[in-house]
């Protein structure tokens, strides 16, 4: 005789599976546990980035913020851009707080850095003497206003070291058509705040970043005279620097980059001096497309 199988109760067949998913979640949890903890940055950064952002004051505003939250130093090699990504390429830094975005791309795409975001952005500005000998005042269009300087042979001081500044001030001259010399045209081979010193001694125009004009407004006797034209845009980003170089510290370099992309540097970033002067120095651009910050940027130069 073959007896019949009596069936589990239902009840009991749901209390196993609990059981069952319950051992399941506490054993999950007993690994998790064991796992170490993932290292925390620790160490030196070396941050290679443009002299705007140290000569503006912003890094200075930015690197204590930052510094309290994690066990990293930073230290901050303020150099032209140029000079900033060739740190990169050659491994002697960590990360990346640049703005010459053609450059950035073709050193990622050249796998010496990756990993990078806009972070803010401003403008650049044609500034020049009262007297203005070119009479550039109010003009909307760079590439225009660098063709009066050249015909006029007034003087103008480049930054003259492949900056990110010198590199968009090489862009306009190649879009007027004119190669830049002779006796009116001189590089500084120095940082922005050194190059609109100068200017100001020599009474001659320069192209510069906003934020480091108005920082140094005070000791210069420069006023802006070109701005709005949308070749004057001015981006910042953050990138790593690839941590296959030898002795790069990753950790703290993406600890960096997240801090920047943080709601807490962008406001920052925002709010820098904006009281001081009226306007913002710089604009927080976390999270957002270049073609949306070249938006943003017309609409802003519209309203003045």
């Amino acid at each position: 005789m073959i007896s019949a199988v009596m069936p589990i109760p239902a009840y009991r067949s749901r209390l196993g599976a609990r059981l069952a998913l319950a051992g399941l979640v506490a054993l999950t949890l007993l690994v998790l546990a064991c796992r170490p903890a993932p290292p925390a940055p620790r160490g030196d950064l070396i941050l290679a980035t443009t002299t705007s952002v140290q000569d503006s004051g912003l890094l200075e505003a930015l690197i204590p913020v930052f510094e309290a939250g994690v066990n990293v130093n930073v230290k901050p090699v303020a150099v032209g851009t140029g000079a900033a990504l060739r740190l990169a390429e050659e491994g002697n830094a960590d990360a990346l707080f640049v703005h010459a975005p053609d450059a950035e791309r073709a050193l990622v795409g050249a796998g010496h850095a990756y990993n990078r975001h806009l972070v803010a952005y401003n403008d650049f500005v044609i500034v020049g003497p009262r007297a203005d000998p070119a009479n550039i005042a109010g003009d909307t269009d760079a590439a225009t206003a660098f063709t009066a300087i050249a015909a006029t042979e007034a003087r103008f001081i480049s930054r003259g070291d492949d900056s990110g500044t010198h590199k968009r001030e090489r862009a306009i001259w190649a879009e007027a058509r004119i190669v830049p010399g002779d006796s009116w045209y001189a590089e500084s081979g120095q940082g922005m705040g050194a190059t609109l010193t100068i200017a100001d001694q020599k009474l001659a125009y320069v192209l510069t970043d906003r934020g480091t004009f108005l920082a140094l407004s005070d000791d210069v006797d420069l006023i802006p005279l070109v701005e709005g034209d949308p070749a004057l845009l001015n981006l910042y980003s953050v990138l790593q620097v690839s941590p296959a170089k030898l002795g790069v510290n990753a950790l703290a370099a993406v600890a960096w980059i997240e801090f920047m992309l943080s709601e807490e540097a962008q406001a920052i970033i925002n709010d820098f001096r904006r009281d001081e002067f009226g306007r913002p120095l710089f604009h927080a651009a976390a999270g957002l497309q270049e073609a949306e910050v070249i938006e943003r940027f017309t609409v802003q130069a519209a309203d003045g």
